[in-house]
């Protein structure tokens, strides 16, 4: 006995409400992500005017509920454009801050062992050749000596100035 087929031959090709709904989820989160994004990023976009505008109307409404009303109008505009450059933009401002912190954390790394060991001056410079020897020694001296003060007495001046040179070598060496 042949039972027919309940569902219509054209129903696997329609998306179901669910996947719509996960889809403008998606694409309001998107949304979220290119409003957080700097004007410059923005403005550079290949993007539609409208959809443009509507980021920038969203940046000046300033009560809760028109935000949410805007985010969903700019999640219904994104139905219609086409979201790869957006999320390439997203993506590279995202990876950005990531080598960002990234190089925060190696120079503090390195600013802890140039305090701590004489051994980390040499292998300071020689990753990079560039730099002054002179003033990296001044510098972790200065550190040290702030370093041995007791708490309350330390100006962390000497600090922050080693840390300064160590991201000036680095971004030097990545020229």
């Amino acid at each position: 006995m042949h039972h027919p087929d309940p569902t219509p031959p054209d129903a696997d090709e329609r998306p179901s409400k669910t996947q719509r709904k996960k889809a403008s989820h998606e694409l309001q989160d998107l949304g979220e992500a290119l409003v957080a994004l700097p004007a410059s990023r923005v403005a550079a976009l290949d993007i539609t005017e409208g959809l443009r505008d509507a980021v920038h109307e969203y940046l000046r409404t300033r009560s809760h509920e028109g935000r949410r009303r805007q985010m969903q109008y700019i999640g219904k505009l994104m139905r219609g454009v086409d979201t790869a450059p957006i999320r390439q933009a997203v993506l590279d401002m995202q990876l950005g801050r990531a080598k960002d912190s990234l190089a925060l954390h190696e120079a503090e790394r390195w600013r802890a062992e140039l305090v701590a060991d004489d051994a980390a001056i040499g292998a300071f410079v020689q990753q990079f050749p560039a730099v002054d020897t002179q003033q990296l020694r001044s510098l972790v001296r200065a550190a040290r000596k702030d370093a041995a003060l007791a708490p309350e007495q330390r100006s962390g001046r000497a600090y922050r100035e080693l840390f300064q040179f160590i991201k000036q070598a680095r971004d030097a060496n990545d020229e």
